[in-house]
């Protein structure tokens, strides 16, 4: 469809036509409606009827499933969550960050298995991710996170050090004195992962319509006279016993929900695909996703057909939380990080650059990704993946279906059940504290390629991203 042509390279290179869904044609009675069609809400839906065949299941998706975030993000399917593993550590106890910790990287190996049984061709390759160190604050950094991975009881086969020789086999990138490597990370094709698990939905009874978007949640009310949750669409209401809110970043459109998260861009480019000679002289271990240690976190992989996906932060927050498609694009974030690319790997000075754009990622407060279910009200929940959300939705999925379906289960004890983020502050705090938080970003970013010192702005940086 002409309207969602240049969405993202993902998009673009679907290998199907992008047919659009039937909107919802009318009031409508179900057991779930899940409110919004990308990876939470679809993995969700998938778990429920896998659970429950005879489940009367609607996703209700205001543009396409995957429009959001889940069509538009780098393709990492990590084990990363949002909030360190030190700082879960803090929090919630060591056994219980460990669990956590276990329970994303079992989920990269589920989301592995349900496109084999789907027939979902997204690409999935688990050559884990590679961290560089490229100067002396840098390397400071890997060191301090090797070491706390060591104090936290992490093991040397979850993060591991490679030195410059052993690094070149992974990837041979510019004044790299070192990385740190996870084998959890599989690098995937989110578009056609997306696409396909709505078709999986479909098979499996449920039902999606896109195109209809949600004006409000109302949630039930026990007691006496009890009422059910419900949801109002421009085509009639949609009576639920478990409504589930799975809108991440677009949380922030519905009433009563604006400080919820704070929609923050990430934007990404895409080059022309790169000849085989060069693929092989950057990399020699299939497709490792990668980064480095700055604080304008950058992010990058190695599409099946021989391209460069490469993306960062630095757009700016827009006030009161707006979401709109003309910050999808950003001249000059887009040329920072085509910079940045070039600068990391010089051998593509000369390829073309075919595709740019951008999206809102969910940041809650407390940088603490978080899911629930609340029986009083009917009201379900799950998302603050904070860019962390190729596995952490699959997780979400599979724990709301546990929950929603009222089965015990490892998943539903695990740390991140029932957290709830406090507010952000209202305008115009919320704007010049997160704004002020990028600008220290990269003023840390600029002093510590001067000084070769980590910056006193790298710790506060690390706080107001929840890594410390």
């Amino acid at each position: 469809m002409p309207r969602y042509q240049g969405l993202s390279y993902w998009f673009d290179s679907l290998g199907e036509p992008l047919v659009v869904r039937p909107r919802l044609p009318g009031p409508l009675d179900v057991d779930v409606c899940i409110v919004g069609g990308g990876f939470t809400g679809l993995w969700t839906a998938r778990s429920l009827l896998r659970a429950q065949p005879d489940l009367r299941v609607v996703v209700l998706e205001a543009e396409v499933c995957g429009f959001g975030a889940s069509g538009r993000n780098g393709g990492w399917a990590s084990a990363l969550f949002a909030a360190s593993p030190g700082r879960l550590a803090r929090l919630h106890g060591l056994e219980a960050m460990h669990r956590m910790r276990r329970a994303m990287q079992a989920s990269i190996d589920e989301i592995d298995k349900a496109v084999g049984e789907e027939g979902i061709d997204c690409g999935f390759a688990r050559d884990g991710t590679v961290v560089l160190a490229r100067d002396e604050a840098q390397l400071a950094k890997a060191t301090l996170e090797l070491a706390e991975a060591r104090e936290l009881g992490i093991p040397e086969d979850d993060l591991r050090w490679l030195g410059p020789g052993e690094l070149r086999d992974y990837l041979d990138a510019s004044r790299a004195l070192g990385a740190t490597f996870t084998p959890h990370c599989a690098a995937i094709h989110p578009g056609r992962l997306v696409r396909g698990l709505a078709r999986a939905v479909e098979r499996l009874g449920g039902t999606v319509h896109e195109g209809t978007p949600v004006l409000e949640v109302v949630p039930g009310s026990p007691g006496p006279v009890s009422r059910r949750p419900f949801v109002r669409t421009p085509a009639g209401p949609v009576q639920a016993d478990v409504v589930v809110l799975a809108t991440e970043a677009f949380t922030c459109l519905l009433p009563g929900q604006r400080r919820r998260l704070a929609p923050v861009y990430s934007l990404v480019v895409a080059t022309e695909p790169i000849p085989p000679e060069v693929f092989q002289q950057l990399t020699r271990r299939g497709r490792p996703t990668f980064s480095d240690y700055r604080n304008v976190l950058v992010y990058g992989q190695f599409t099946t057909e021989g391209r460069v996906v490469f993306g960062g932060r630095g757009a700016p927050y827009h006030f009161g939380s707006r979401i709109a498609p003309r910050y999808d694009q950003d001249q000059r974030v887009h040329q920072g990080i085509h910079r940045a690319l070039v600068e990391l790997f010089p051998a593509l000075a000369q390829t073309r650059v075919t595709h740019r754009w951008g999206g809102a990622v969910g940041i809650p407060r407390d940088w603490h990704s978080s899911v629930g279910y609340d029986p009083r009200t009917g009201l379900a929940w799950a998302g603050g993946y904070a860019g962390d959300g190729v596995t952490t939705t699959n997780l979400a999925g599979r724990t709301l279906a546990d929950l929603v379906l009222r089965r015990e289960s490892d998943l539903t004890t695990l740390c991140w059940v029932g957290h709830r983020s406090p507010d952000w502050e209202p305008e115009p705090l919320r704007f010049l504290g997160i704004n002020a938080g990028l600008l220290a970003a990269r003023l840390a970013d600029r002093l510590e390629r001067l000084s070769g010192r980590p910056s006193v702005l790298s710790s506060l940086v690390a706080r107001l991203a929840g890594h410390a």
